[in-house]
């Protein structure tokens, strides 16, 4: 899983072990290289996605870790990228990042569930993030990033199917989460993050409840499940009604 520029099983020991902002912090030079970071067979689908969409001006990295989001963002937003994040350790990564693109660019450490921002953004993305967040933080989540989208501006994500129960990789979430749960209730701080949390009825359903507008995309590079339904949608939540619809 992990290269050999990666941490050792001490360190995700020492980062299990710790809040969930100081373990990034302790993760955030080594981050790049573990499995933990969106890959490019990720960030490059949503890319070709939300490009007919645009064009867009400001677009803002929700939980941006060392940046691979903004890097996104870059190609597609004309006049500036924000990452924002709670973790000090990574964005100091991030901010050694080279982006493409002539956007301007800045970093902003902050909490997700208290944006220090007006409607500054046309584009909100974000990777990976949402295990982080508790099922009853969501609603809140939702409104923190409605409140800095101008209206018409979009909030997007990948959102994956869930494994079949009868595969390994079914399992092998249950299990990490079964472990972090019984963590939590035996260890302060807690560490928050759950992979089988962000449901997808329960997501949509609270993204309308928000008063965003919901559409889907399928994300054809992740094939199909055996019913037919893609493996992979980009969610595109409008942060007002607009005409005709963004499914596919």
């Amino acid at each position: 899983m992990f290269s050999a520029e990666g941490p050792g099983l001490r360190e995700l020991a020492v980062q299990a072990l710790s809040s969930v902002e100081h373990g990034y912090d302790l993760l955030a030079p080594k981050f790049d290289h573990t499995p933990f970071r969106t890959p490019d067979s990720v960030l490059e689908p949503v890319a070709r996605a939300l490009a007919p969409l645009g064009p867009f001006g400001d677009g803002l990295d929700l939980c941006c870790g060392t940046g691979a989001g903004a890097g996104l963002l870059a190609g597609l937003c004309g006049r500036s990228v924000t990452g924002v994040d709670f973790s000090a350790g990574m964005l100091d990564v991030a901010r050694r990042r080279v982006l493409p693109g002539g956007p301007d660019v800045g970093w902003v450490r902050a909490d997700a569930r208290a944006l220090p921002f007006g409607r500054a953004f046309d584009l909100v993305v974000s990777f990976g993030a949402f295990g982080h967040f508790l099922p009853r933080e969501l609603p809140g989540l939702f409104a923190q990033v409605r409140s800095v989208l101008r209206p018409g501006g979009s909030f997007a994500f990948p959102l994956f199917a869930p494994p079949r129960p009868c595969g390994p990789t079914f399992w092998t979430l249950l299990g990490f989460d079964t472990v972090m749960r019984v963590r939590n209730a035996l260890w302060r701080p807690p560490f928050v993050m759950y992979y089988r949390t962000f449901r997808f009825g329960d997501v949509l359903g609270g993204l309308a409840r928000t008063g965003f507008t919901v559409g889907l995309r399928t994300l054809p590079e992740f094939g199909w499940r055996d019913d037919g339904s893609p493996r992979a949608r980009l969610v595109v939540a409008r942060s007002q009604p607009a005409e005709g619809s963004v499914n596919s």
